[in-house]
């Protein structure tokens, strides 16, 4: 049988982490291990970890990597004790229930898929999805519209499409030739950087319809315009927008990204400048998405 090493990271919230442990590491299909990177160090999270019914292994780091350098971590350490398959969590989410990984596995093994992720819905109201999808040119807001029109609900893929990292499960030979996240992004677009890199692998991969990860509802964040034709992401804090930002400025200049760049740029525009009026707002944003472009990672 296949090995799963599951990969958990987490920067202070022990409480939303005991209780994404308490999922994990309690699945009909059980873990073979579990990996919890600890961006704080805190040895409160080590006694959690060594608390759980399955084998672990506990990472603290005294240097804060990130989403993106804390999965790179865990993942490479799972491909290290032999993992087949590296499932991925986070510490504010959570798998639905104790049969995910179970149907995650047997949806990669019918399609044949390199990786397969479950629907990510919003934890306080589950048929609303965490983060707006767009199918074609029609943003879903609902996990009942993810199937498309003549679609029978037995169709239980949607290929091409996934969300990295909650609840994502990656085989190693995809990890091999897609590699790990980028350190360098720290968080915000990390998930999208590797999901660029899988949708140009030639990798099969999608979204298994059948199961889902609860998470805090993502959504707010991604502000309608033209009478929610198209959509801009705004984050609240300026920390996160500082992130969101620069790393999309690096990742809209990669391969596979760059046929984009016209829309970014006026979708972005019509929303500083003509919905908000915030000329500054604009000027920010383009800087910040210069130092991505230009490859300058500093935090501020």
């Amino acid at each position: 049988m296949s090995s799963v090493v599951a990969v958990v990271v987490t920067h202070r919230r022990p409480e939303l982490l005991a209780e994404s442990l308490r999922v994990v590491a309690n699945q009909d299909r059980p873990v073979d291990h579990l990996i919890v990177v600890d961006n704080d160090d805190d040895p409160a999270v080590g006694a959690l970890v060594d608390s759980q019914p399955v084998p672990t292994t506990y990472l603290p780091s005294k240097h804060n990597l990130g989403g993106a350098g804390g999965f790179a971590l865990g993942m490479l350490h799972a491909l290290a004790l032999g993992a087949d398959w590296v499932w991925c969590a986070d510490d504010d989410g959570r798998p639905e229930g104790p049969a995910v990984l179970s149907t995650l596995l047997d949806c990669a093994d019918r399609r044949e898929l390199g990786q397969v992720s479950p629907v990510v819905v919003n934890i306080e109201d589950p048929d609303a999805l965490a983060f707006p999808l767009r199918r074609g040119l029609v943003w879903r807001r609902k996990r009942s519209e993810l199937f498309a029109p003549g679609e029978s609900s037995s169709d239980d893929l949607l290929p091409g499409i996934a969300s990295l990292m909650n609840g994502a499960l990656f085989s190693a030979d995809t990890l091999e030739r897609i590699g790990v996240p980028d350190l360098r992004l720290f968080f915000r677009g990390d998930e999208v950087e590797m999901h660029r890199r899988l949708a140009r692998s030639g990798i099969a991969f999608g979204t298994c319809l059948k199961t889902a990860y609860l998470h805090p509802d993502g959504s707010d964040e991604f502000r309608p315009i033209l009478g929610g034709r198209m959509h801009t992401q705004y984050p609240d804090n300026e920390v996160k927008r500082y992130f969101t930002y620069r790393n999309r400025g690096y990742l809209m200049s990669q391969p596979g990204m760059r046929k984009l760049l016209p829309q970014e740029y006026a979708r972005f525009a019509w929303f500083f400048l003509v919905q908000r009026r915030d000329v500054a707002g604009f000027r920010e944003w383009m800087h910040v998405r210069k130092l991505g472009r230009e490859e300058r990672f500093t935090r501020p």
